[in-house]
């Protein structure tokens, strides 16, 4: 019976049974349909990506009514606001690029949806929507109508079940299989058996062997074929191809072998091939899983949050350790890290982080209010509803939606090098072939296979991959955390190094401040603590906490002004602190940092900080000057200028009086220049400069100014260690070259070989797993022993 292929989803139909719409071919009114919501919506460009990469529309009628449950459509819900609403739902069917491109344009396809964002490696797609135009139960529909039907069960979203994909130990499984059968059987070919197997069964146990053969090549090394098929589609060829290309070619010439009874072929090179190829990935799996690399942020990311206790204490601690009932004190520009009901009178929340839109979003008292919010206003009180979820916070801090820059175009070694490796290696491989097959044809197919595996470049892709998730690793656990493994390779390139100055190179001490003017009363002290409270500007946590205890009143009116000071009112009095010229002052030029205070309009004095700088500044800088330009950018006058020339290395450019446009220009400047720059601030009011900078890292003491502008978070504590990250981070690239070295040695060696007709392709498979094993051995010893070596440096 004739057949055709469908030209959405690719299944076989009856010519019978055929629906024939604008020349194409559907299997049902299904996938006719969807070819014409694609087609009708401008969108038709999916199955350029690939031939029909489409799923058959499932009847669902009735199916997911449960969603018109608003309680149970909630739980699928990651953020719900009046106009905004976000969910992530898990789709079996993604599986290409195509699958990718047509969640992703969602927006286009269904009015209401604003944006979607597909996570391939998890096949789950978020989605942000307008619950106004569009219901979540509508959005499954149009899912479901274009051959993506998500799968919604409300124990996976409530963490009873996690999902182990099992697939490559059963691909290994039926690989050992049938690598041992065809060994077993091949044994009387290899001694060459007279009589008995010559006569009879020779044949037989040839086309037996064949017949073993065809699962561990038809589906143990599918995922070869798969990747291979892929790369070349997309234009990029990849590791795969290579592999992909040798293991058909073997298999086409064995066959060939016992059809016309040449011998009796490679197949067992081949099962053993494929066996030890899926050995080695297995390996490398479980070395990722050994070495963290996915890295659990529940271990020490370090986000601290003010939990007030029971005895209306204010403490600080984990976010981890935050839980259901708990009630916390969020202060101006905090991020709110778990989702709650707010308990203070009202609030200004920004969700931009999580949405996109910087308009901030009016809350009242029983609100409530979700993780990933930016309490602007003044301080407030909220009760936790839920234990925090750190891979949300994880997620946020990744998301490309809000990246601070396009890492994108930033080339990674193994990008530069891996670019040229495959094509040649393709290149030599049939020009071997093309040399051998004029002298012997039988070993001719031999080289050509040898050369194709002996030379994969499995090893050379695996050396900066371990070697920066070691290195990941290594700096978590010394309290450094970075966003990703690329901003390593990126430090070790920077020559300049910029620093804010207050709450980065000077710490937060409770003593050396003094006050100077007319003395405040009780009630004036009262309130003066009361709208410290709401900030987290460094001067206004030292000073708070500086002064003692006091009742809580609120405060109404708050604002915080960048760069100048804040202000609020709290019962009679309408209080200012800051700068002179924010109190109303036009004071002579001080040489030492103070905050001065008004209250309703009369000037009452200022508070005078001896600046603390961090333990080991002094060291630090001097290591640092030797390798590095160093600048110190400050929003304070020009009164520790002194101060910091004697205790500073000679060199060191000092810059006050900056606002937090004015740093981002300066680092702006020094990158028009030609440095590479390395931002050091409290990620606050530094935030545009650390988003401008090649590497940003923010100083975390123990208050949660989380801020997804920087590249990475360096515990306060460490400081001292700054040098300490560097240095690593440019013997982790050395690492890497070293393992490039090592592993083009170990391919140069083999092709030598294989080229000369000297290596079969079974010590070649056997030689891959091992040159890999040997490559993540090194690149993790190596980078242990660096990570050691550097740290006694310090």
């Amino acid at each position: 019976m004739d057949t055709k292929n469908c030209f959405h989803c690719g299944l076989n139909i009856d010519v019978k049974e055929e629906i024939i719409f604008d020349e194409k071919s559907f299997c049902c009114n299904g996938c006719k349909t969807v070819y014409e919501i694609f087609s009708t919506n401008g969108l038709s460009c999916y199955y350029d990506f690939e031939n029909a990469p489409g799923a058959t529309p499932q009847d669902i009628k009735g199916k997911y009514d449960f969603l018109d449950n608003e309680a149970i459509a909630a739980k699928l819900l990651d953020f719900k606001e009046e106009d905004t609403h976000i969910a992530t739902l898990y789709i079996p069917h993604i599986h290409c690029s195509s699958c990718i491109w047509i969640l992703e344009n969602l927006n286009q396809l269904q009015e209401g949806v604003s944006s979607s964002q597909v996570n391939f490696s998890k096949k789950k797609v978020r989605i942000v929507f307008n619950p106004n135009q569009i219901t979540l139960k509508a959005i499954v529909h149009v899912l479901s109508s274009i051959g993506y039907e998500p799968y919604i069960s409300l124990e996976n979203y409530e963490g009873k079940k996690k999902d182990v994909n099992r697939e490559l130990t059963y691909k290994l499984g039926v690989a050992f299989f049938c690598f041992g059968n065809v060994m077993l059987l091949s044994f009387p070919e290899y001694f060459d058996v007279d009589d008995f197997w010559l006569d009879k069964y020779k044949g037989f146990f040839r086309w037996l062997i064949f017949g073993l053969s065809l699962p561990s090549f038809l589906y143990a090394a599918s995922g070869y074929y798969v990747s291979a098929w892929k790369s070349i589609r997309s234009g990029m060829l990849n590791i795969d191809v290579p592999i992909a290309l040798g293991l058909i070619v073997m298999f086409i010439r064995s066959t060939v072998d016992i059809v016309f009874g040449y011998g009796q072929g490679f197949f067992d090179s081949l099962t053993g091939l494929v066996f030890f190829m899926l050995l080695g990935r297995l390996f490398q799996q479980k070395t990722y899983n050994f070495l963290s690399f996915e890295r659990d942020f529940k271990s020490y990311f370090p986000i601290a949050v003010t939990k007030i206790t029971a005895d209306k204490e204010e403490v600080s601690c984990p976010v981890y350790d935050i839980e259901k009932g708990d009630r916390l004190l969020i202060r101006n520009q905090e991020l709110i890290p778990v989702d709650g009901i707010l308990i203070s009178e009202e609030t200004a929340i920004d969700y931009s982080f999580v949405t996109g839109e910087a308009i901030p979003i009016s809350k009242k008292s029983g609100d409530k209010i979700f993780a990933g919010g930016r309490q602007t206003g003044k301080v407030i009180e909220m009760e936790v509803l839920s234990s925090v979820s750190q891979s949300y916070l994880t997620q946020l801090w990744s998301n490309d939606v809000f990246a601070k820059k396009d890492n994108h175009t930033y080339k990674t070694l193994t990008d530069t090098i891996s670019r040229y490796f495959t094509p040649a290696i393709l290149t030599l491989a049939i020009a071997t072939f093309l040399y051998w097959i004029f002298i012997d044809v039988n070993t001719a197919f031999t080289v050509f296979t040898a050369v194709l595996i002996v030379a994969c470049p499995c090893a050379l892709a695996l050396s900066a991959p371990f070697t920066l998730g070691n290195v990941l690793r290594i700096m978590g656990k010394r309290k450094l955390y970075l966003k990703n493994a690329t901003v390593i390779e990126q430090m070790a390139k920077i020559d300049t190094l910029v620093f804010d100055k207050t709450g980065t190179i000077t710490t937060n001490k409770k003593s050396l401040i003094v006050f100077e003017g007319s003395p405040l009363n009780d009630m004036e002290f009262i309130a003066l603590k009361n709208l410290l409270r709401g900030s987290n500007h460094p001067l206004s946590r030292r000073l708070y906490d500086f002064l003692p205890a006091q009742s809580i009143i609120l405060v109404h009116d708050f604002e915080e002004i960048t760069g100048q000071g804040i202000q609020g009112r709290v019962g009679d009095y309408f209080i200012k602190i800051g700068s002179a010229h924010f109190v109303g002052q036009d004071l002579a030029p001080s040489f030492q940092t103070n905050v001065h205070i008004a209250i309703n309009g009369s000037y009452k004095g200022k508070y005078v900080f001896n600046n603390q700088y961090r333990e080991g500044l002094e060291t630090l800088f001097e290591t640092l000057s030797k390798n590095y330009k160093l600048k110190i950018l400050s929003g304070d006058n020009e009164g520790e200028r002194e101060a910091l020339t004697k205790l500073l290395p000679i060199g060191t450019e000092l810059i006050f009086n900056q606002k937090p446009e004015d740093k981002l220009v300066f680092i702006e400047n020094l990158q028009q220049q030609g440095s590479n720059v390395m931002m050091i601030g409290d990620g606050l009011n530094d935030a545009g400069a650390l988003a401008q900078s090649d590497v940003g890292i923010s100083i975390s003491e123990n208050v949660n100014v989380f801020s997804p502008a920087c590249d990475g978070i360096l515990d306060a504590g460490e400081f001292s260690n700054l040098s300490y990250f560097l240095d690593y981070s440019k013997k982790a690239v050395k690492t890497i070259k070293m393992s490039f070295a090592l592993s083009l040695l170990y391919n140069a060696v083999g092709l030598s070989f294989a080229v000369a007709g000297k290596l079969s392709p079974l010590a070649a498979a056997i030689l891959m797993p091992l040159s890999t094993i040997t490559i993540v051995s090194f690149v993790t010893v190596t980078s242990n022993y660096y990570a050691k070596k550097c740290k006694k440096a310090v």
